[in-house]
Parts: structure tokens; C-alpha cells; sequence
């Protein structure tokens, strides 16, 4: 029964993605169309982390792919994926925000909401790679998801009143001896601040909530208990247990693990331990795994085509890179470089890289210029340039590369440039919103986010 459960995963890769795995000849730019041999695919990971000083490794795993630690099947259609990948950036957007008044934004995302089932996982579906680590003592494995662009980690946990389909144990704080729920009056909950505080229970109990644009949310008790990561040991990691259940969603995951820039992330709360720093690798869906590192050796960073990192004060939560331009087929785009004021957040949970409309203008236009050879397909979505590569056995796609401050430039592969068969870019609704870089666009780079230093890094081919 495993192989025939990864056999069906894989043949879902397959029917969403092309499988491009080598290239043709000498042309970087043309692509085989090969079949996958899943069994030597998960027995051979090719994932390279760079050096590491004290720090913590772990395997990641793209949800539905051959490998995933996932079993359960994607429920969505390719239009709701996008559509979700919507609601995510325009969540972001609306936390960016200084103006929290009804706007067209919330009035486009109200139609949105309106095409998308409302059930807690719904926005989280953009939330492609899982982790495992183990909650209490003892410990308790938990396959959770990753995700930059929160703070706070959470679980499932018991009593649930109807508990929720996962794959892994229901974490029982009950059973853990070294549980304990956060205090009302300490600083942890009161660091949680207006949005994310649900008040005190009549224990008083600190209680937490997440809420997301599609009008579900986690809620329950702020608690700190041990956190296993691999043979590495986290005492009193401060995470949700949550209570909400979404009893008519298939997805098996157990939670989320937020790597956001805020106090109550994984990274804030490990910094002390590990050091300020920390780097993933997000495999391509056909790819075995990838990794998530935390303390990540500042003397790697020469492996690295590095550029300025920034933060907000007052939303800390998201990682901003100065980007500049767009090359497509080794020619600049032919946009001024105003149009690229706005610094771009870097967020492994958005899917698809949403760009200034007059930069993606040009850049969608000197795309379909080098794939003239090729026939177009419908829009899908939010995603305009498409192609038919039915019958097909090699594509060839026009270079494009990322210009960011400092000269660092970025040379994606075919999975950072095409998904669905379209080009894997689409525009913001105005030149000066924040630009978004999706997790399409990192598959297959090690990204380090060095807080310390203030530097993003990106390491091809690590995955």
C-alpha cells in the first residue's frame, strides 16, 4: 500500500507540473521532459546544506511530493490554489498597510473569499513545505509546516471536541511533564500584542489567536513545552496549543512552525542557542527533500550571492530585499529603476512572485517574445502567460534573472520560472505596493536570512 500511496502522489506531481529534469545538449536554457524513478528519488536526496556552527538541520519536504511526509491528496483545483496564493498576498499587503480602512484591496478580497471554501487550511494551502520536529516529554513527533511570513507556532491539541485528522498523535499537554500554559500576567503574552491576544481564561491562562483572511483561525492556549529538533533540544519553546478544529478538511498536517522575524518565532526564540541566522531549501514538487537549518555559520556566507536585508519595526515579522530589475533572455527589462522603490518581501509561503504591473508589464511581454515558437494557452487565474507543451518531449525557456542591490544576481531554473505551464510571475494591483518573492523562485536555492548581519543570501543548486 506505501508504494501505491506514493505512486498516486507522484502521478499528481506529475499531472500538475512538468517534470523537467535535465538539460538538452549544451542549451542551459532547453529542458528534458523526463520521467521520475520515485524510489531512487527518495533514496538519493540531493540536498547540500552549507557549514554549520552549533546549529540544527532538519529535513523539508514538499507537501504533495513524492516523498512528502503528507499521505493525504491535494483537495484544491489548480484555480483554488491560485486563488489562495491571492488571498495570502493580499493578506500580507493589508498587514504592510498603515491604512486599515476598508479599501479596494478588502473589496477584491471579499470576491476572492467568496470562490474559495472558508475552512481553517483554506490560505494555509499556500503553505507548500512541512517539517517534523516532537513536542513535550516525551516527545511527541508532529509533521508541521513552515512558514516566514508568521510568528507564532501551534499545534493541535487535545481535548478536541471533534479532533482533527492528522497523521502524526494529537499532542496531550496533559501527558507531558514538562508542559506549562502561559500566565496573562506574563511578558510572553502581553508580547503578543492586540492582534494576536485572545484575553485570559477563568485560570488565567494566557489564549493566543491567528486569524486568516479567509475568516478561519486558530485560537487557544499560549503554552511553552519542550521542542525536539533532530538530536537538538529547545526547553521552553512558547508555542499555541490550538482547539480549533476544521473537521471537514482532509489536510493531515499537525501545525506550523513560524519563522518570522517577530519574538515569538522559532528563530527569535532559538537566536541565544543557535545564533541569529537561519536558511532553507525549498525542493522542486518531483524533488525528494530540501533542508531547514537554524544557525547557519557566518563564514558560509562567501558560498553565497548576498544583498541588503530589511526590517520594519513595527511589523517585524516580514524579511524585505531591495530587488532592481528583471533580465529575461539576458537583457535588463526596459523599466525605470522608481518602478522597483518599493522593497520586496521574501515569503516561503506565498506561491507565485508578485511584481510591480509596469515591470511585470515588460517583463511578461519580453517573455512571450522569446516563446513565440510556442503555442499560448488560456490565462489561469491570476496567471496570464501560458503555454500548451502537450506532446512535447523538450521545452526551452528564455533566461531569467533576478537583479537585486549590490550587483547580487539571481539565475533561475526552469521551476523558478514556469508552474502550471505559465510563467510564474504575476503583477501587484499598484507600482507601490511591496513586491512579493514566492517560494516558486527559491525551489532549489539555499536562501539564508542572516538577521545578525542584516544580509539575505541565496546558494544555488543546494536542493
Amino acid at each position: 500500500m506505501a508504494a501505491v500511496s506514493k505512486l498516486l502522489l507522484l502521478l499528481l506531481c506529475l499531472c500538475t507540473y512538468h517534470s523537467l529534469t535535465a538539460y538538452a545538449g549544451d542549451d542551459p536554457n532547453r529542458y528534458t521532459i523526463g520521467s521520475i524513478n520515485t524510489e531512487a528519488i527518495c533514496s538519493e536526496s540531493k540536498a547540500t546544506p552549507s557549514t554549520t556552527s552549533a546549529g540544527a538541520t532538519l529535513a523539508l519536504h514538499h507537501r504533495h511530493g513524492p516523498c512528502s511526509l503528507d499521505p493525504s491528496k491535494e483537495t484544491l483545483t489548480t484555480e483554488e490554489i491560485l486563488h489562495s496564493d491571492q488571498l495570502r498576498a493580499r493578506n500580507i499587503h493589508r498587514k504592510l498597510s498603515a491604512d486599515t480602512s476598508s479599501t479596494a484591496a478588502d473589496t477584491d478580497a471579499e470576491k476572492l473569499e467568496a470562490t474559495v471554501p472558508t475552512t481553517l487550511g483554506t490560505e494555509l494551502q499556500t503553505l507548500q513545505y512541512l517539517i517534523n520536529v516532537s513536542i513535550g516529554t516525551p516527545a511527541v513527533a508532529q509533521t508541521v509546516m513552515i512558514d516566514t511570513g508568521s510568528d507564532i507556532s501551534w499545534v493541535h491539541c487535545k481535548p478536541c471536541s471533534p479532533c482533527h485528522n492528522q497523521m502524526d498523535s494529537i499532542f496531550d499537554p496533559s501527558q507531558s511533564t514538562t508542559y506549562s500554559p502561559i500566565s496573562c500576567s506574563s511578558t510572553a503574552c502581553v508580547q503578543l500584542g492586540n492582534d494576536s491576544s485572545a484575553g485570559c481564561s477563568s485560570s488565567k491562562q494566557c489564549q493566543y489567536v491567528v486569524n486568516y483572511l479567509d475568516g478561519s483561525n486558530t485560537t487557544g492556549t499560549y503554552s511553552s513545552d519542550t521542542l525536539t529538533l533532530g538530536p537538538n533540544v529547545v526547553n521552553g519553546f512558547q508555542f499555541g496549543c490550538s482547539r480549533v478544529v476544521a473537521s471537514d478538511s482532509d489536510d493531515m498536517i499537525a501545525g506550523l512552525i513560524g519563522l518570522g522575524g517577530g519574538a515569538q518565532s522559532l528563530v527569535s526564540q532559538t537566536a541565544a542557542t543557535f545564533g541569529p541566522s537561519f536558511s532553507y531549501c525549498l525542493p522542486a514538487p518531483q524533488a525528494p527533500s530540501g533542508f531547514l537549518t537554524l544557525g547557519v555559520s557566518t563564514t558560509s556566507n562567501s558560498n553565497f550571492t548576498t544583498t541588503k536585508m530589511f526590517r520594519n519595526s513595527e511589523i517585524p515579522t516580514f524579511y524585505f530585499v531591495p530587488l532592481r530589475g528583471i533580465r529575461v533572455g539576458g537583457t535588463p527589462v526596459d523599466v525605470s529603476p522608481s518602478v522597483f522603490a518599493a522593497r520586496s518581501v521574501v515569503d516561503s509561503g506565498t506561491i507565485i512572485t508578485r511584481l510591480p504591473p509596469t515591470a511585470y508589464s515588460a517583463m511578461s511581454s519580453a517573455f512571450r517574445a522569446g516563446m513565440q515558437d510556442y503555442r499560448r494557452a488560456e490565462p489561469l487565474a491570476i496567471l496570464d502567460t501560458c503555454y500548451d507543451f502537450s506532446n512535447l518531449t523538450t521545452v526551452r525557456v528564455p533566461a531569467v534573472e533576478l537583479v537585486f542591490d549590490g550587483g547580487a544576481v539571481i539565475n533561475l531554473d526552469y521551476d523558478g520560472i514556469m508552474v502550471f505551464d505559465c510563467l510564474a510571475f504575476a503583477p501587484n494591483e499598484d507600482d507601490s505596493w511591496p513586491g512579493l518573492i514566492g517560494n516558486v523562485q527559491q525551489r532549489t536555492f539555499e536562501v539564508l536570512y542572516d538577521v545578525g548581519r542584516s544580509t539575505m543570501g541565496f546558494r544555488a543548486g543546494a536542493c
